[in-house]
């Protein structure tokens, strides 16, 4: 067996695991041999069984969804801007989220139209959603019209920061019941994923990872420069595009479904380029995927353990990585 076989065989196995002890542990730990008694169908008490198939199951496959997600969309992020501490947010599609929650939470009663029927329905992913999508059409628009992929990537900064100066202004002015839910919104949440919400969240995420499986020969020629890759044949802007497209349906989902979890695609590529210690992105994107799933799994672990928001846990795990990964190796590409 190879080296990359075996690794990918271990991370699935330790992924798995981490998948069954999720579904184990929290407020109330249940063993294993009831856990596996419900799943398969076995004898296990009605109110375990719900615990551990409505609740717990339901936050571990959000869990790995999001994981892979933003893992996958990190590494077209800093695969295509060629730097290193490019991330799944880095277009706005966070920004544009919370902008969109921000004025459906705190916009919407200043404006006296909180009780409006289009607004009632839009609800808190769709405004989400609809953020990241408006993103999206500004970025797709800029992409046509500019070249050069670090002007993209400046003013995809600047637009985040103009977006995070109006939420700001919009938290001023929010009354308290109104602001707190925007805040714990912001601190992301697996457990807000219900079963009929995961079914809407499924095939999106799995739309924009199969967009990012099918970039994965561009991506390779364009770890040389987009010059390069042009000589190569590659149309550069098809690329940008289909990049865009996989990481706003990746990471702009995640966002409206689970709040802007921070850090996991930002920190996962850097770890799996230093475990498998490959530049191939036919061994990084799945090696990503699997990594990221393994590591929400285990945010969401010590966040139940714990008792605190997800994004605290994925702060604190992937700050030291990204650090470490920089002191260690300032030429990444």
């Amino acid at each position: 067996m190879t080296r990359p076989a075996l690794l990918f065989t271990l991370l699935t196995l330790l992924t798995a695991a981490l998948f069954i002890g999720d579904l184990a542990v929290g407020s109330v730990d249940i063993p294993l041999g009831k856990v596996w008694a419900a799943l398969s169908g076995g004898e296990c008490d009605p109110a375990l069984r719900t615990i551990i198939l409505k609740i717990r199951l339901l936050k571990a496959v959000t869990a790995l969804l999001a994981g892979a997600a933003l893992a996958a969309s990190g590494l077209e992020m800093q695969t295509l801007f060629r730097n290193p501490l490019a991330g799944p947010y880095v277009l706005g599609v966070s920004s544009g989220a919370s902008l969109g929650v921000a004025l459906f939470l705190l916009g919407a009663p200043l404006l006296g139209i909180a009780g409006h029927s289009f607004v009632q329905s839009l609800g808190i992913i769709g405004a989400a959603w609809l953020g990241s999508a408006l993103v999206l059409a500004v970025v797709m628009a800029v992409s046509h019209r500019i070249k050069d992929i670090m002007v993209i990537l400046i003013l995809g900064m600047m637009f985040s920061s103009g977006v995070g100066s109006v939420v700001e202004i919009l938290q001023y002015l929010s009354d308290e019941a109104a602001l707190k839910a925007f805040v714990i919104w912001t601190m992301g949440s697996l457990g807000d994923v219900t079963g009929s919400r995961l079914m809407l969240m499924l095939p999106v995420v799995a739309a924009g990872l199969v967009l990012a499986v099918a970039v994965i020969k561009p991506l390779n020629l364009l770890l040389l420069g987009e010059n390069y890759a042009r000589t190569m044949g590659l149309n550069v802007q098809r690329t940008r595009t289909r990049v865009f497209l996989s990481t706003v349906l990746l990471a702009g989902t995640v966002t409206a479904f689970c709040g802007p979890v921070g850090f996991i695609g930002l920190a996962v590529p850097h770890l799996a380029r230093m475990i498998f210690t490959s530049a191939d992105h036919r061994i990084l994107m799945p090696a990503s995927m699997l990594a990221g799933a393994a590591l929400l799994l285990i945010c969401d672990l010590l966040a139940k353990t714990l008792a605190l928001p997800i994004n605290t846990i994925t702060a604190l795990m992937g700050i030291p990585v990204v650090i470490f990964v920089v002191i260690r190796n300032r030429n990444l590409f």
